[in-house]
């Protein structure tokens, strides 16, 4: 079936990436991209360069709120893009080279693969940086855009996050916010989240510059998930004022690891079984948040 005559499915796809985006923080191309792999049976390195240059149009959006509101650290978003911009030049030439092979798609789809496992890690791991970084405040005054910048280190996690959205479209989001909650841990939450935002807009521009000379862009994917992703985060953007988004960051956090999984070659029936063990377990941590949150 060609893709543009399931534009509808995509687009309704796009909406609901979008309201988790908007509801949660979280997803954005790691629950896009392998969406369009697994759920529309788009060619992976089509799905990659497609979102690549979706995210370039939809990001903007959301960095401007940030920009206006005046919660971007531009001292971190100048030091990042150092780093990503080359980074993800970097990333889409390995990718380009890879498209020349005969295995082109097996090897995306195996990179897909890892970088989701990574990208899972990173959330989980981001729950617990976000109490160590707690911690660490205390009673201490918390850092807006006037915070010291540690150049060297963030500079590399530009690039390392750069490379891997060139070969891949994900990873942007999740590992940039965790280790930046590592590395300044007394960043204000507000200008943590605009600084992410606002440091993808130059990395993925140059992206969709480079996957539109090197890549295999279709538009029809393309606007088929921004006529979903736009209004979607903006509703989740909306719900979120009333409901925190945590059991479905949980949720999403076991969907994207039995993706993952699914794209690294493992059954459909083991990834079956891994999503449903991952969703009782969610299930038993909620309850017992909330039976906790009543005994107090």
């Amino acid at each position: 079936m060609h893709v543009g005559d399931i534009d509808l499915a995509l687009s309704l796809g796009g909406l609901v990436a979008g309201v988790i985006v908007g509801l949660t923080g979280m997803g954005g191309a790691a629950l896009v991209t392998p969406m369009l792999v697994l759920l529309f049976g788009i060619n992976p390195a089509t799905a990659v360069s497609s979102d690549v240059v979706a995210a370039a149009i939809m990001k903007p959006v959301g960095a401007y709120v940030h920009i206006r509101a005046k919660t971007v650290h531009w001292g971190l978003v100048g030091w990042l893009s150092a780093g990503s911009v080359p980074g993800v030049l970097i990333g889409t030439l390995v990718f380009a080279k890879v498209l020349t092979t005969d295995e082109a798609s097996e090897t995306i789809r195996t990179w897909i693969g890892w970088v989701l496992v990574l990208a899972v890690l990173a959330m989980v791991a981001k729950v617990f940086v976000g109490r160590w970084a707690q911690g660490q405040r205390g009673g201490t005054v918390l850092l807006g855009t006037d915070m010291p910048v540690r150049p060297a280190p963030t500079l590399l996690l530009g690039l390392f996050v750069g490379i891997l959205v060139g070969m891949t479209s994900v990873g942007s989001g999740s590992l940039v916010v965790t280790t930046l909650l590592l590395l300044y841990p007394l960043l204000r939450p507000s200008v943590l989240v605009g600084t992410d935002l606002t440091q993808a807009v130059p990395m993925l521009l140059a992206g969709a510059i480079a996957h539109a000379g090197f890549g295999e862009i279709d538009v029809w994917v393309v606007v088929s998930l921004l006529i979903g992703q736009i209004p979607g985060v903006w509703v989740g953007a909306r719900m979120s004022s009333r409901y925190d988004g945590k059991a479905l960051r949980y949720l999403l956090m076991v969907v994207l690891m039995a993706t993952a999984l699914k794209l690294l070659g493992v059954s459909s029936l083991l990834a079956g079984m891994i999503a449903i063990v991952g969703v009782a377990a969610v299930i038993v941590i909620i309850v017992r948040e909330r039976v906790h949150a009543r005994a107090q």
